[in-house]
C-alpha cells in the first residue's frame, strides 16, 4: 500500500505500467466539480469511481481486498479513516466475486490512517483496506477511486 499526497504521485508512475495514467487522470480532472459516476480513463483497463457519501462507524463494517484491479483512492473533499492490514491469513468472510472483484474479511484491522482531502492511497491485491470509517462524527465526504487493471 501506499499513502501520500498528488503532489507527490510521480514518485509512484513506475510501480506499474498504468499507474501514469491513473494519476494524470487525478492531476488533470476538475475533481472538485465532477459528477458522482463510473468515467471511463482507458475502457475497463482504468477507469474512476466518483462517490459522495457519509462516512460509518466501523461496528459493522470488514476489510476488503480485490484481485483484478489496484485500487487508487483519492479524498476529493473531507477525511476518513482506513483500517488496514497485509494479508497473512486471514479468515475470509465473503468469498471472492468475480464479478464484483472484492472479498470481505472478519479480521479486524491491524491500524488506521486518515484519508484526508488531496491525499490518496493505494491499494495492492494483498493490501486490506476498511474504507469509509468515520473519523469522530459521521461527515460527508467526496472520493474518487481510480481502478486500475492490475495483471
Amino acid at each position: 500500500m501506499i499513502i501520500d499526497t498528488l503532489a507527490n504521485a510521480h514518485r509512484y508512475f513506475t510501480v506499474h505500467n498504468r499507474m501514469q495514467e491513473a494519476f494524470r487522470y487525478l492531476r488533470d480532472t476538475d475533481l472538485t466539480v465532477i459528477a458522482t459516476g463510473r468515467y471511463p480513463i482507458d475502457g475497463d483497463n482504468i477507469f474512476a469511481i466518483v462517490q459522495e457519501y457519509e462516512t460509518l462507524d466501523m461496528a459493522n463494517e470488514q476489510m476488503e481486498s480485490h484481485k483484478k484491479y489496484i485500487d487508487v483512492q483519492y479524498m476529493i473533499k473531507g477525511e476518513e479513516l482506513v483500517g488496514l492490514a497485509l494479508f497473512n491469513g486471514q479468515i475470509v468472510s465473503k468469498p471472492y466475486s468475480l464479478e464484483e472483484d472484492y472479498m470481505l474479511y472478519a479480521d479486524s484491522p491491524s491500524f488506521f490512517s486518515k484519508l484526508m482531502t488531496g491525499t490518496f492511497m493505494v491499494f495492492f491485491p494483498t493490501d486490506l483496506h476498511m474504507p469509509c470509517i468515520k473519523v469522530n462524527e459521521p461527515s460527508k465526504v467526496k472520493k474518487v477511486v481510480v481502478k486500475v487493471i492490475f495483471g
